[in-house]
């Protein structure tokens, strides 16, 4: 069936099953199914090379249902003709057949039921075909048949005809014979132009010519009186006759995706009608010829261009799915509410801000889709969550005094030495580098911000004080190291600000200054704003600088081309796929998409779909600044704010709040909450108890102050869902203290925690006798610092106590160490080596492994496998490899989360910077990322095993809790486009450079 909405349409798909595909009741039916020889249940017997034998067994005279489907056959058994007197139904579906077999004709005089669908036949025998006189249900779909023979109007019982899914060009005259057909399918073939002869089949109920290229249905269409059921998805109509209006009888009618403006005002005629698609078309306007069909129960108009719904679609009273997605719908009527009946409400993608008041009285919708909205009343939180939630929303701002805080989570990112903090600094602090920014008075400021910068930094900035607007400023440190973290800050609606450092800016610099930031934001937060400014633009000439920002946008320009073109072309190939059907698609192992299901495809184009429709919105032109000119700083500044307060752009940032979220943000920063490092989920719902909100409504609450930047609460990570980061300055502290990398600060660090342990220790066995510690004591304490510190910098290895010192003044006692350990753990930083699952460690110190710093690019010798490397070895074992494919980016820090996430079902184990050698049980596991070598190379990250063949199941559920884990940790990044592939495992035993790879988790079968 055409159409992207036909697997949604329950009603429809039902009456359509049973008008195809119902039997008719044959308890009375002796009924025999046969499988050839040597074939096994679930074996897919049509790749076999040889034809299959079937032995008949005897005494089957009697027999009236005979199903040899699936047996890959392409003659069938000799003397099966003369064998079977009484036969009255035989099925030869999903077989070889290249014409209809000759005992087919011998059984004609008494055959009512003929399956011979999904074969090979490409012509139909005209004296097989006149033989089934008393045919009354044939299907021949999925086959080949370019024509169908004149004899086939001669079957004047017949009553349901299937050929769909050939390659029909026309249909013989002699179909106007066929009387008494009820059903017809043609779908999928390559008719140009309404068959004339159907206009003839009066009794005709149910029609299928989707997928066909008719252009135009003809006016006197209105003879079908009888038709119940007609789809027409995907005929390039481009417009509808005044006769249609006639056929009275419909009550199901496919018209998706016609090119249609418009509906003849005769259409509501139509009024019987039950189910109605007119997805995918070109209406501008809700057809006013729709309003009067009281009876109707299911309306799909999605994937049009409306802009509203009229107040009258109350009337629709019966209406029981309505689906309006994907439009460019600004508001929603208030009388919506009044169709307390709909069970499906779909509203995804339009542009709707408000929805009307008493939305919970639409209590009755299961189906509730509203992503994709600029939802300001209530907040896009509390609707994600439900029906039940806006109206608990909605009834308790009735009764309470809602707030307003226009409040913008900035995040500025760059390289290292782009300008960032020192930008950050000149627009918060109203200043300008060399001179106070106003006054009179001129005070000197550093050029440059401080040596020995905190990484990165929160700032709170009044931007506007009249309109109370401000900014949470979040300065991401440009340095590598700091990749591991930075996408935890990153979230949906705030503005990004990409700063480029224009003085040292080349165009070969661009994919590393601008690219890959714009593909991290964008796999992270799809559809994010993202605002250009380059700096140093002083120490540039007037020509350079206006080259300069030409050329990032230029190269903008082209890049966002290339990643939608991509996209667009990996659209393509599935929609070639689904075209070809499952059967073909299986066929073999060198096809698209080999043995991946519909229902597959259908999702991954959808992705597809959801990344072209929310690429990056990269505000232009570039803005050029200099932080000694005061001018281009207000200019900034303004347009800043002038961003922020686009409705368009930013609509949530005057939502109305109710009066309780303010309370619990109050709550979250008072005492003696506001002293801890982070909050439980538990802790934060007492809060929100005495703000006046229950548990199941502090989730949205605390979603929107994630997104406005006033704390961190991740609510789709299984590992971190259960923590609220609300102090940040102290989380933010200490995750610095782990990725600056700089030597000497973490001996210093380090020295001053253990001056102040001995200072401690004086205090508490005070004796005015004591003395200080001889200088050799503080040498080798120093000595022994300094060896930890080489130690964390080359292998990313530190002890729990040296952590405790690198932690003073956050850690006061064991206790907070030990949470703050999990917690580090939970974010994917780093793994405890030597404790043992739910073990403690009896004294033992315990060491930690932070993954970001190992340095070695393959782990030490001693993790290799019977004394040789695996990728080394020459295999006797079958080998199970799963590689995920990176083409446009790999996600900053995924692999050293990805190696701290696995600890838990490996031992053994043994990391280098880019692969880990580790055992699931006995069994051997590799984990490898290969980072890409050229613009045309993608990223790759492989899971491998393997296992002798017997036993190959061992490799699979080695694997599979590792698979299971990465797959967690994608899901972060929903605007990433990836590919996962299993590798062929005797490519890889030959040793082939480039293994043939079957498409998603299948098992994997050998190359021919």
């Amino acid at each position: 069936m055409a159409g992207t909405d036909s697997g949604n349409l329950k009603t429809v798909r039902l009456w359509r099953d049973a008008a195809l595909r119902a039997r008719k009741l044959r308890s009375n039916l002796r009924q025999l199914t046969l499988s050839s020889a040597g074939g096994c249940p679930g074996t897919d017997q049509l790749d076999s090379p040889d034809a299959p034998q079937l032995l008949l067994p005897a005494n089957i005279g009697d027999i009236e249902v005979l199903n040899l489907g699936n047996n890959g056959l392409e003659e069938v058994p000799d003397g099966l003709g003369s064998a079977l007197g009484s036969l009255r139904v035989l099925v030869l579906r999903r077989n070889r057949f290249a014409q209809l077999p000759q005992a087919v004709a011998e059984l004609g005089h008494h055959l009512t039921e003929l399956d011979v669908s999904h074969n090979r036949l490409s012509v139909l025998g005209a004296e097989a075909v006149g033989a089934l006189r008393e045919l009354r249900k044939l299907n021949l779909s999925h086959n080949q048949l370019p024509a169908l023979p004149a004899q086939l109007g001669a079957l004047v019982h017949l009553e349901e005809l299937d050929v769909s899914f050939n390659r029909l060009a026309h249909l013989p005259d002699s179909f106007a014979g066929l009387s008494r057909l009820r059903t017809l399918d043609v779908d999928h073939n390559q008719l140009t132009a309404f068959p004339r002869q159907l206009l003839q089949l009066v009794a005709l109920e149910e029609l299928d010519v989707s997928s066909n290229r008719l252009r135009g249905l003809p006016e006197d269409i209105s003879a079908l009186r009888a038709l119940k059921i007609l789809w027409l998805s995907g005929a390039e109509l481009g417009t509808l006759p005044s006769g249609f209006c006639e056929l009275a009888s419909l009550e199901s009618l496919m018209l998706d995706n016609n090119g249609l403006r418009a509906l003849p005002a005769q259409f509501s005629r139509l009024q019987r009608l039950k189910m109605l698609n007119l997805s995918s078309n070109l209406l501008e306007e809700f057809p006013a010829a729709l309003l009067p069909l009281a009876g109707l129960e299911e309306l799909y108009l999605s994937r049009n261009q409306l802009t509203s719904v009229p107040c009258l679609i109350s009337g629709l009273g019966r209406l029981l799915t309505l689906w309006l997605d994907n439009n460019r719908i600004r508001y929603l009527p208030d009388s919506i509410v009044e169709l307390t009946g709909l069970e499906e409400l779909v509203l995804q993608g339009n542009q709707i801000a408000v929805l009307p008041d008493n939305f919970g009285q639409l209590s009755r919708v299961g189906l509730w889709k509203i992503k994709d909205n600029p939802l300001i009343q209530p907040p896009y939180e509390v609707c994600m969550k439900g029906i039940p939630y806006i109206a608990a929303y909605q009834k308790e701002l009735a009764h309470s005094q809602p707030a307003v805080q226009p409040r913008l989570k900035l995040l500025l990112m760059g390289q290292k030495a782009a300008g960032k903090t020192l930008l950050r600094h000149c627009l918060t602090e109203d200043r300008v580098e060399g001179k106070l920014g106003g006054g009179g008075q001129e005070k000197t400021y550093p050029p440059s911000p401080p040596p020995g910068s905190k990484g990165i930094e929160v700032t709170s900035w009044t931007a506007d004080a009249s309109r109370g607007l401000r900014f949470i400023v979040y300065d991401l440190a440009g340095d590598e190291r700091y990749e591991v973290i930075q996408p935890f800050f990153l979230s949906p609606g705030a503005l990004y600000v990409l700063v480029v450092n224009l003085a040292t800016y080349e165009p070969l610099r661009f994919p590393t200054t601008v690219g890959s930031f714009l593909h991290r934001v964008g796999a992270r937060v799809p559809h994010a704003v993202v605002c250009i400014v380059g700096t140093h633009a002083d120490l540039c000439g007037e020509q350079e600088l206006e080259e300069k920002c030409l050329d990032i946008h230029r190269q903008i320009a082209l890049q966002e081309k290339h990643d939608a073109e991509g996209l667009s072309r990996l659209a393509q190939v599935v929609d070639e796929a689904l075209a070809r059907d499952f059967e073909l698609r299986s066929a073999s192992p060198h096809a698209a998409y080999y043995g991946v299901s519909d229902k597959n495809l259908r999702r991954r184009k959808a992705h597809f779909q959801y990344l072209l429709n929310h690429r990056l919105q990269i505000l232009s032109p570039v803005l050029p600044v200099s932080c000694r000119d005061p001018r281009q700083l207000q200019r900034l500044r303004d347009k800043l704010l002038s961003v922020a307060e686009h409705r368009e752009i930013f609509p949530n940032l005057h939502r109305v709040l109710p009066r309780s979220w303010q309370v619990l943000e109050e709550l979250h920063f008072q005492p003696p909450q506001a002293q801890r490092l982070w909050l439980s989920w538990w802790d934060s719902a007492r809060l929100g108890l005495q703000a006046g909100l229950t548990e199941d409504r502090l989730q949205s609450a605390l979603s929107y102050l994630h997104e406005s930047g006033k704390l961190l609460y991740f609510e789709d990570s299984p590992a971190l869902k259960e923590h609220v980061f609300h102090n940040l300055s102290r989380l933010i502290d200490i995750l610095n203290v782990f990725f600056q990398r700089d030597p000497s600060l973490l001996l210093h660090k380090l020295l001053l925690g253990t001056s102040g342990e001995a200072e401690a220790e004086g205090r508490a066995e005070s004796s005015p006798l004591m003395a200080p510690p001889a200088p050799s004591q503080d040498a080798l304490r120093a000595t022994q610092l300094h060896h930890y510190v080489e130690g964390f910098l080359l292998h990313g290895l530190l002890p729990a106590h040296v952590i405790r010192l690198l932690l003073k003044p956050h850690v006061q006692a064991q206790q907070d160490l030990q949470l703050l350990l999990e917690l580090l753990e939970k974010m994917g930083l780093c793994y405890c080596l030597n404790k043992a699952k739910g073990k403690p460690l009896n004294g033992s110190t315990a060491w930690y492994k932070f993954p970001c710093y190992v340095q070695n690019e393959v782990p030490h010798a001693e993790a290799w496998i019977n004394g040789t490397n695996l990728a080394g070895q020459s295999f006797v074992a079958e080998q199970l490899q799963i590689e995920y494919s990176f083409p446009f980016t790999f996600p900053p820090g995924l692999f050293a989360r990805y190696s701290v996430q696995i600890n838990n079902h490996v031992v053994h184990r043994s990391d280098g910077k880019l692969q880990i050698f580790a055992y699931r049980g006995k069994v051997p596991v590799v984990v490898s990322y290969r980072p890409a070598k050229g613009v045309l190379q993608p990223d790759t990250l492989s899971i491998a095993s393997h296992a002798s063949l017997p036993n190959i199941w061992t490799a699979w559920q080695a694997i599979t809790p590792l698979v299971e884990e990465l797959n967690v940790l994608l899901q972060e990044w929903p605007g990433l486009h990836y590919t996962v592939h299993i590798l062929c495992s005797k490519c890889l035993k030959r040793g082939s450079p480039n293994p043939h790879a079957f498409p998603g988790l299948l098992k994997c079968l050998c190359c021919a």
